[in-house]
């Protein structure tokens, strides 16, 4: 069975009110992102964030700056997100992309690509009420298609974000078009704290989605607003790699933990099952990244 690779989530949206260590800076996202990289992270997946606010930020050049500070000081993967909902259209959300891609200091090596269009609306189960009402995060077949292309013509290798069975069987359609080269690198995406897009994150929610993994998937699990831990030997004793930061959820469980501390904890419970833990060379070989 191959090593296990993780990656770390590292800020995504999360804010700073239920754990400070959230970083937002390129400074900062670098400096989580080397300690991860000591303590076993062979990619590093971040958002774009405003450095004083903490703000969503769509900026190519804090994109860029970040890739460049860990790429000056780690062989981490770098991948960075691709805009969201809350950008206008198809090309705006790739735009830092292509920026990042002039340059071989910058440049990529993944770009996630979520596999199908989702009602991303929280249910607060303290008042009984959905936060929101009208959320989707629409990803036509049409825009994927663009993502798949550009994210290839642009020299990074594309991602797929699964939140449920259907996005495993579009992205095996892709592989079938040609629009993704195997190995592919699939994400599932397991959701909890009211959340409803994703399968429950449970061993039996995880389950129902590898039953239908396609064998040239290289799949890792995360958990967006839930605790990932209980699902970490379920996980790697499938053969599957682990995708765990603060920016899906805060673990106070653990105090306020730092992303370092969590990629610690992934790679202690691998090896405890047998399973050591990819070097980033490692993780290149395994995921077909040149």
């Amino acid at each position: 069975m191959e090593k296990v690779i993780i990656e770390v989530r590292i800020n995504e949206y999360a804010s700073r009110n239920r754990n400070a260590n959230v970083p937002f800076s390129p400074a900062e996202i670098c400096e989580e992102a080397l300690q991860c990289w000591r303590a076993g992270a062979s990619i590093v997946h971040y958002h774009a964030r405003d450095p004083q606010t903490g703000a969503p930020s769509a900026n190519a050049q804090i994109y860029a700056d970040t890739a460049r500070r860990i790429r000056d000081k780690s062989d981490l993967l770098v991948m960075p997100t691709l805009g969201a909902w809350t950008l206008p259209s198809p090309e705006a959300r790739m735009s830092h992309i292509v920026e990042m891609a002039k340059e071989p200091a910058t440049r990529p090596d993944f770009a996630p690509i979520d596999m199908g269009t989702s009602n991303v609306d929280v249910f607060d189960r303290r008042t009984g009420r959905f936060m929101t009402d009208d959320v989707v995060y629409m990803n036509t077949t049409n825009t994927l298609s663009y993502f798949a292309r550009t994210i290839r013509e642009a020299g990074v290798r594309p991602v797929a974000v699964l939140w449920n069975v259907s996005a495993i069987r579009v992205t095996n359609a892709f592989v079938e078009a040609g629009l993704f080269e195997p190995p592919v690198y699939a994400e599932v995406v397991l959701t909890e704290g009211g959340l409803f897009a994703g399968h429950p994150g449970t061993v039996r929610g995880l389950e129902s989605m590898v039953d239908f993994m396609p064998a040239n998937f290289e799949w890792s699990v995360m958990c967006a607003g839930g605790n990932l831990f209980p699902l970490v030997g379920a996980a790697v004793e499938r053969g599957g790699h682990i995708a765990i930061g603060l920016g899906d959820y805060p673990y106070g469980e653990f105090g306020t933990p730092r992303n370092g501390e969590l990629v610690e904890r992934v790679a202690l419970m691998a090896r405890q099952v047998g399973r050591e833990v990819a070097t980033p060379k490692e993780a290149r070989r395994i995921l077909g990244v040149s």
